[in-house]
């Protein structure tokens, strides 16, 4: 996967090491306090578009504490952090979160443990953007929606405290009909490479042109994406009872289903995300360098196929 270069001030050292120079004192008009850069998320993903079940919002990190440095990632691995910190980033910004399920200990004995003491002790913030980055304007569903083309998109599932085209999930229609086949080797030309590359069901010349659409795992959205009349269903992790019993349900053997890369589909969110941000910080006057790890966080390494 390319490194991808997200600095809003064109400022950034391109040779990944951490600026050896003095932050500014906290609260200066250049360099937000953690507090102020919350407030930016917020605008763009607020936390009331989290689902009930999610844990999003600030994991680690004083809010008095000034930010020069920003890094977007997928997920919070220990490797990712140590990247985080070796660039000098006082934020991580991550889709997925540390600690969604509570916890009794934080020792450095777990993973997650090393986690939350290496962030602390190297004084980086951890900050979760997960569904409600899936749900807001120009969130996950919204870039991958995009980046495959799709007009007059809409959500699959309205959000129940946002706007209209807000939710989780996306339809929308390509702005010329193609084959299955074609699309699904859109999709995989779009995703960042990983070792799953991307799974289809369907007949490979069978037309496609509605499309639904969902970031990271999707297999709950089955009666919306059906509801939607979609030809096609892009999204991740799909499991294999789900997906038979949808192919069993499935009229004239739609929507079909293309199943791609949980991570992959994700990644795809962090570049806008980053820019996204980057424009609301220079709106506001503040000086801050914002860049998208380039750590692959899949968990598969290689796949073995027939023939």
């Amino acid at each position: 996967m390319e490194p991808v270069d997200t600095d809003v001030t064109g400022q950034a050292d391109h040779d990944g090491e951490a600026s050896s120079d003095t932050p500014p004192a906290a609260g200066s008009a250049d360099a937000p306090t953690l507090a102020e850069l919350l407030l930016a998320v917020e605008e763009l993903w607020p936390e009331s578009l989290a689902e009930t079940w999610d844990e999003v919002g600030l994991v680690a990190g004083h809010p008095s504490a000034p930010v020069t440095k920003v890094m977007f990632a997928v997920d919070p691995t220990l490797e990712v952090i140590e990247e985080a910190v070796e660039w000098g980033a006082e934020l991580l910004i991550t889709h997925h979160p540390l600690l969604l399920k509570g916890v009794t200990s934080v020792a450095a004995t777990s993973a997650k443990g090393r986690a939350v003491h290496r962030l602390i002790e190297s004084g980086t913030a951890l900050l979760t953007v997960h569904t409600n980055g899936d749900s807001a304007v120009g969130g996950v569903s919204d870039v991958l929606a995009d980046a495959l083309g799709l007009q007059d998109v809409a959500p699959l599932t309205v959000a129940a405290n946002g706007l209209p085209e807000e939710g989780i999930g996306r339809v929308g229609d390509l702005a010329d009909a193609m084959s299955l086949g074609d699309f699904a080797a859109r999709v995989f030309g779009i995703l960042p490479s990983v070792a799953g590359g991307v799974r289809v069901s369907g007949d490979k010349d069978g037309l496609v042109r509605r499309i639904a659409v969902c970031g990271g795992a999707g297999d709950s959205l089955f009666n919306e994406v059906r509801a939607s009349n979609a030809d096609v269903y892009v999204t991740a992790d799909l499991r294999h009872h789900p997906a038979s019993e949808a192919r069993e349900a499935a009229l004239n053997g739609r929507p079909y289903l293309v199943d791609v890369s949980h991570f992959a589909s994700e990644w795809l969110w962090l570049p806008a995300a980053a820019a996204a941000l980057g424009n609301v910080l220079s709106d506001q006057g503040h000086d801050v360098e914002i860049l998208v790890s380039t750590t692959n966080s899949d968990p598969w390494d290689f796949i073995l196929t027939p023939g």
